[in-house]
């Protein structure tokens, strides 16, 4: 694959789904099926033959290259299921064209990704890579640098922002409450999140939602739960400290809710998955008319759900607003519904009627979408956002 065929693509497949789109899609599919057992391997053998191709891209990533991985494939995984959805992929796509910005990413360097993407396709496709399949994964990511690398080359914006931590609150062993006061506005809606950098670990950039609805004093409230093996989790809630300067990539992700939709909302928040949810009810809080929202809020134990009395507190003051904690393993606590998630929504039906919004942990948020889909639940009524791990 050559730089001009990167940066100068064929037309992106916008209309409406041709022949020759729908094989590509095909092809992709069905190649990456045999591929997706190995994607550690994949992933590995992309960043191997990427610092070889271009050596100068190792110096973008950190050390430990753990995170990374997991996050090119998701992003993969992503890319594959919206693939023949072009009005949800392009937006994605752009989104991650502006946020690569923060690690130094420019247009010559597509070319070595692509090629280091497809070999590394290639050697764990086995049988299954012919000619046809080479053809359409090299379209697909065609399509994929184009519209990253116009996004970036439009963006007008900083590469990141600047904030620095004006607050720290352990609240728990493993939850922190973290205030960011950025040097100029970051330009988030509520429910997006943002990739930050902290200076206890370099280039190690993680995801993480505000909590809170844009505000005239531009300050970002993080909330952040220590998970095992994070390293920069660990990292802001055992050891942020005032004054610690932190960078802020662009805002990215599509949760929102349409206050103007004549259907009720669902949101389903586990544990520290209730960040957006949260900004985007702060935002909803400010106006007399809303859609009617219910909140499924779930945890472990009643420890785990760190902000539900702020949460009653806002349905109280709010009458389009109903919460429902969840405990999947605390069976003698009172006033919640017990079980996952999963359990708990699908228990009353398949809210085929409702916009339905889902944050947590990968894992809660498979498992939660897929009960979803067996109950009922229209796959176009559920949003979610692909990056939510450490």
């Amino acid at each position: 694959m050559t730089a001009n065929a990167v940066l100068n693509p064929e037309p992106s497949p916008n209309d409406d789904v041709s022949p020759g789109a729908s094989t590509m899609v095909r092809l992709i599919r069905e190649s990456w099926a045999v591929v997706e057992p190995h994607t550690e391997e994949v992933a590995q053998f992309f960043y191997g033959m990427l610092f070889s191709l271009s050596p100068a891209t190792r110096e973008l990533f950190p050390v430990n290259m753990e995170v990374q991985r997991s996050r090119l494939l998701r992003a993969l995984v992503h890319f594959i299921q919206m693939v023949d959805r072009p009005d949800e992929l392009l937006p994605f796509l752009h989104q991650l064209g502006r946020d690569h910005r923060k690690f130094g990413v420019v247009a010559d360097h597509y070319e070595a990704v692509g090629t280091a993407l497809l070999a590394a396709i290639k050697k764990y496709a086995g049988d299954t890579w012919t000619e046809d399949v080479e053809h359409a994964w090299a379209e697909a990511y065609t399509v994929m640098a184009s519209a990253m690398t116009e996004a970036a080359a439009n963006d007008e914006g900083p590469a990141w922002y600047t904030g620095k931590v004006i607050h720290h609150e352990r609240i728990s062993w493993d939850v922190a409450v973290v205030r960011v006061q950025p040097d100029q506005p970051v330009p988030h809606q509520p429910g997006q999140y943002v990739s930050i950098e902290v200076p206890q670990r370099p280039r190690l950039w993680r995801y993480l939602t505000p909590a809170n609805a844009p505000a005239d004093d531009g300050i970002l409230e993080f909330h952040v739960r220590s998970v095992p093996g994070g390293w920069v989790s660990r990292a802001i809630v055992g050891h942020s400290a005032l004054g610690d300067q932190w960078r802020i990539g662009a805002p990215m992700g599509r949760l929102s809710v349409d206050r103007h939709s004549e259907r009720s909302v669902l949101m389903i928040a586990g544990g520290t998955g209730l960040t957006p949810m949260r900004a985007i009810l702060d935002e909803l809080a400010q106006y007399g008319n809303n859609p009617q929202v219910q909140v499924f809020y779930g945890g472990r134990t009643r420890e785990d759900l760190h902000d539900l009395e702020n949460l009653q507190r806002l349905a109280m003051s709010n009458p389009w607003l109903t919460i429902t904690p969840v405990l999947e393993n605390d069976p003698d606590a009172q006033g919640a519904e017990h079980g996952t998630l999963a359990d708990a929504v699908t228990r009353h039906g398949s809210w085929s009627e409702h916009d339905v919004l889902v944050s947590g942990s990968p894992a809660m948020i498979r498992g939660t979408v897929s009960r979803m889909l067996v109950a009922g639940t229209p796959l176009d009524r559920i949003h979610y956002d692909p990056f939510t791990l450490d």
